[in-house]
């Protein structure tokens, strides 16, 4: 159930909903989804669905992970630097680190951020750079940023976000409590005036402000 004929059956599926970005296709294809959810639920990892991984915490659908990469590196028309909001389990982090020169990742529980860390590495994925802090504070210190994507849903758009992108610069982020949509917010040039895009529906993980320690 780990192998690549079975990747394969998935990157189809995808393809069938809807993914069209070569690059993003080849990326997952490539990507063992079975290294980032315990070994249990291995037997589920090339399913288009979320799983748990612990904490409260989910491994996001692929074919979510699919759109939102697809999104950004399309909207986007810099990715030397980009922000992730939430590294969870890492696959996200996993399918964006090689389509963009630099990525910065924040994690609020540690235990999580500690394993995909190594993981990643493993991987051989060297351009991500992981910090423990509070999502919705982005990484002021390296900002500004050509794109951001954030795994997990702030009832609102975060102002500190927003103030973190770079001209032209692009979020895409899940916002609602109760109903959710998939968002798509671009910076209009150097000014203060953003353009808000609900794109669909989507079910994600509260964004939630603090941090947990091991």
């Amino acid at each position: 159930m780990t192998s690549q004929r079975t990747r394969n059956r998935l990157i189809q599926r995808l393809a069938d909903e809807g993914i069209s970005d070569a690059r993003v296709l080849e990326v997952m294809a490539n990507t063992p989804r079975h290294l980032f959810i315990e070994e249990a639920l291995a037997i589920r990892a090339y399913e288009d669905t979320a799983l748990p991984i612990g904490f409260g915490q989910t491994i996001s659908q692929p074919y979510i992970v699919a759109r939102m990469t697809e999104l950004l590196i399309q909207r986007a028309k810099r990715l030397d630097k980009v922000l992730e909001v939430g590294t969870g389990s890492g696959y996200q982090t996993a399918i964006l680190a090689p389509l963009v020169e630099k990525l910065y990742s924040v994690e609020r529980i540690e235990p999580l951020l500690l394993k995909a860390r190594k993981l990643l590495g493993e991987l051989g994925l060297r351009s991500v750079e992981f910090r423990l802090s509070d999502g919705s504070l982005g990484w002021a210190e390296e900002a500004p940023f050509d794109a951001i994507l954030s795994a997990a849903a702030p009832a609102t758009i975060p102002a500190e976000l927003k103030s973190q992108l770079a001209p032209d610069g692009v979020l895409v982020i899940p916002v609602g409590s109760d109903i959710q949509h998939l968002t798509v917010v671009t910076r209009e040039g150097d000014s203060d005036k953003f353009t808000v895009e609900r794109v669909e529906p989507v079910r994600f993980v509260p964004l939630v402000a603090g941090v947990v320690r091991q």
